[in-house]
């Protein structure tokens, strides 16, 4: 009797690990899914962002689909081979270069279309930034690195593709000038981990470090917000 009790019991034990694992499983699989959105969707922002500012200085076709790519996987490309997710998901995932690519397509033939928002490559950016922000701390937490690397990772995620962008078009990235640029994505990204922290599921760290990122962004640029500069002033004289 009593050795029938033990596998009975033995038995409920294995039954409830299974559940468990299933349950788990089908969690991880839901942020992947959630995480693979986030990313791709950044992916289409800083295309566009990178395409129309490489179709505003004149580069021809293959010049903006290239900028327009680098752009928007540049930033993951060096994530991905900081944290050792080698191949790169931009290079190793045929879904980046299709959107970007079609990103680029859509920049270049319905251009009328996209010069209806105002200002649309600073619009896009920002989106792009702030996508990437979130995404790219939730993957070096996912890849189990410590929180501050989690932060600066983000921060590399988001800005990447921008410097990317400005080197291409021999212009001053913007991270280099007074602009709120990538202290936005620093509190995007340390949302997330804070979050991640706190046991905060990840759909609502998710959306509160891309809104406050991409708000202080667009608010920045509209009122002219600027981080505080120590430029040497000439003596007269």
């Amino acid at each position: 009797m009593v050795p029938q009790i033990h596998e009975k019991m033995e038995c409920q034990q294995d039954i409830k690990i299974a559940q468990i694992t299933f349950r788990i499983q089908i969690n991880m699989d839901k942020l992947h899914s959630l995480y693979t959105f986030i990313d791709l969707a950044g992916t289409f922002a800083f295309a566009i962002s990178g395409a129309m500012a490489a179709k505003e200085k004149g580069l021809d076709v293959f010049g903006i689909l290239v900028v327009a790519f680098t752009v928007a996987c540049g930033g993951g490309i060096m994530r991905d081979v900081f944290i050792g997710a080698v191949p790169p998901a931009g290079l190793a995932d045929w879904r980046y270069l299709l959107v970007s690519v079609s990103a680029a397509i859509i920049t270049m033939f319905l251009d009328s279309f996209l010069q209806l928002f105002n200002r649309p490559v600073l619009l896009f950016d920002a989106l792009g930034l702030s996508l990437f922000a979130v995404s790219g701390a939730e993957k070096a937490l996912a890849f189990s690195h410590n929180n501050e690397v989690a932060v600066l990772l983000g921060i590399v995620t988001a800005v990447g593709g921008g410097v990317i962008r400005d080197i291409f078009l021999n212009r001053i990235p913007v991270i280099f000038e007074k602009e709120i640029y990538a202290s936005a994505a620093l509190l995007g990204a340390l949302l997330v981990v804070c979050g991640h922290y706190l046991g905060i599921p990840n759909k609502w760290t998710f959306a509160a470090g891309f809104l406050v990122c991409f708000m202080l962004r667009l608010l920045a640029l509209k009122y002219h917000w600027q981080l505080p500069s120590f430029s040497k002033e000439k003596k007269k004289g």
